[in-house]
């Protein structure tokens, strides 16, 4: 039988054990994480600084840029901090911590992201009773539901995580605290761990993914039955496009990490999958929705512009 010890902290492996590499991770990583701040921060001051997008539509995108934000700093800044550290040490109440918020966060954006896509099919599909049903009252219910539902996948891996034995090693093949590389350590059956993570984690997601999908496939049917007309229907599909082209990038990585069977020589894959839904997914969403979307363009440059304009005026 294996000896059984209390593990009081973990060493996170990171991102590379090369020495001469570290700088050039820690610089582009932090320019990430600042292009991550000031990106989805922007979005979250114009959904509620400009009166124009007082909208559910905008509602959900500043909830979804509040989400960015807090999913990167789950895990950017401790990467920063141990691309500069000789010991880059995590103590076992931060890892689990840190797993936590991770899927909390994460699950609150796959529920919010079907909710986005609901908002489209009831801005597209029944426009004249659009105001009615997503009222005020209807998208911060819907908004506090993928926040609150997301708590239960959460604690549930924490809770099971937290209930394991750890004797193997200390030694964690990621850089940072996830479920798959924490159990790769345990020497308690991880079986319930694994079935949980495929069932819980799987059904979250992928149920979100197909309510998503089941939205588009409503507009585009509607619009087809209705209008009978594809200038019509590109029209109203690019409204969408930006939020379809977030939910490609999110569900891509994700499925690829949680949904697919661990095994011992996916831990590489798995680290190089997650630099891409924890670091760059986040910093490309608020790019992706100002690029393609005018009313966020016009409400950027007014706020700012005039701002910079002012500064520059009080400056002469």
């Amino acid at each position: 039988m294996e000896n059984v010890s209390t593990v009081n902290e973990f060493l996170l492996l990171g991102l590379t054990s090369v020495q001469q590499l570290q700088p050039f991770f820690f610089v582009i990583f932090l320019i990430i994480y600042l292009i991550n701040l000031v990106g989805n921060g922007a979005i979250l001051v114009i959904t509620i600084l400009e009166p124009k997008l007082h909208s559910p539509m905008y509602f959900f995108l500043g909830n979804l840029s509040c989400l960015d934000i807090c999913y990167s700093s789950v895990t950017l800044p401790k990467v920063l901090i141990n691309l500069l550290s000789a010991r880059r040490t995590i103590s076992f109440l931060g890892c689990i911590t840190q797993l936590y918020f991770f899927h909390f966060l994460g699950s609150t954006e796959a529920v919010l992201l079907a909710v986005m896509a609901f908002d489209r099919f009831a801005a597209i599909c029944n426009p004249l009773r659009y105001p009615v049903i997503m009222s005020p009252k209807v998208c911060i219910l819907l908004a506090a539901m993928a926040w609150i539902t997301s708590i239960f996948n959460a604690l549930v891996h924490s809770v099971m995580t937290a209930r394991l034995n750890f004797c193997r090693s200390q030694e964690l093949n990621h850089f940072f605290c996830d479920v798959k590389p924490l159990l790769e350590l345990a020497c308690s059956n991880t079986l319930l761990n694994q079935w949980l993570l495929f069932v819980v984690t799987g059904s979250v997601s992928m149920g979100a993914f197909f309510l998503t999908l089941l939205s588009y496939l409503y507009i585009i049917c509607s619009l087809l039955l209705k209008h009978k007309s594809c200038r019509i229907l590109h029209k109203a599909l690019s409204t969408c496009a930006s939020h379809f082209t977030v939910v490609c990038l999110f569900y891509g990585p994700v499925g690829f990490t949680y949904i697919r069977p661990a095994s011992a020589t996916s831990m590489t894959q798995d680290r190089m999958v997650a630099i891409v839904y924890s670091a760059v997914t986040p910093v490309l969403n608020p790019l992706i929705y100002t690029l393609r979307n005018k009313e966020v363009r016009l409400a950027l440059k007014e706020i700012f512009g005039s701002k910079l304009f002012k500064d520059c005026r009080q400056h002469h």
